[in-house]
């Protein structure tokens, strides 16, 4: 790709292991508030039950139908729920704790590193990201990731999210980059390749599980080691 200058990458399962994170993160909560004792069977069993409530809540946030708020207590309060656990303040807390300790639990996706090493010194490279604001700035500099990158932009501080193209047209202009020397690298097609094609940009789609995806990209990698071969 000769006219490719800037490469905009999105962070949560594409270069930051999410689900890898959270386990740890809900093994360390189901200790500390002894889960077992409410009647959970175990830290996995939990975040087996959490994790498809809090994708769909996220749908609803990214659809601005739910608020950052909403969003933090109400992905502990359906899963406790459904042990039959009826507790708000338990809520609460396992949502504070989860906050601050699922980004301070450094897991990359394979190869991570290898290729930002790869990509620096030959392109601008950004990331664009709907996490919370002091979440992914948590992640980036404790993961050893924040030196590579020369922008960050974060749905929270826009004020809108993915695949909103008003998000991608602020990163290009922060990055000073135009879309037809850009390149979005994500792992989600309705979110980061869908938005960045709106706008005119070059996309990868990261496809680790080798999944059918339907939708228009410029290419597909099975691993981020394969971006090399593009790039």
């Amino acid at each position: 790709m000769k006219s490719c200058k800037h490469i905009f990458f999105d962070l949560d399962r594409t270069l930051w292991d999410f689900d890898a994170a959270a386990e740890v993160a809900f093994e360390r909560i189901y200790e500390k508030y002894q889960l077992k004792s409410l009647g959970i069977p175990s830290a996995h069993d939990f975040h087996e039950v959490y994790h498809p409530l809090n994708e769909q809540l996220w749908v609803l946030y990214r659809a601005n139908k739910i608020t950052k708020d909403d969003l933090n207590r109400t992905r502990f309060v359906l899963p406790l729920e459904h042990y039959g656990i009826h507790d708000t303040t338990l809520a609460d807390h396992l949502s504070e704790d989860y906050v601050y300790w699922s980004p301070r639990i450094v897991r990359l996706v394979p190869g991570t590193l290898e290729l930002l090493d790869y990509l620096k010194p030959k392109y601008h490279l950004h990331l664009i990201t709907n996490g919370f604001q002091e979440v992914q700035h948590t992640k980036l500099s404790g993961s050893g990731m924040e030196p590579y990158f020369e922008t960050l932009t974060v749905s929270e501080e826009v004020g809108v999210k993915k695949p909103d193209p008003e998000i991608f047209y602020h990163a290009l202009a922060k990055a000073h980059a135009k879309p037809s020397e850009s390149l979005m690298i994500g792992d989600e097609m309705a979110v980061d390749i869908d938005g960045a094609r709106a706008v005119g940009m070059d996309t990868v789609l990261f496809n680790p599980k080798n999944e059918t995806i339907e939708g228009e990209r410029t290419f597909e990698v099975r691993n981020l080691n394969e971006i090399r071969e593009i790039l």
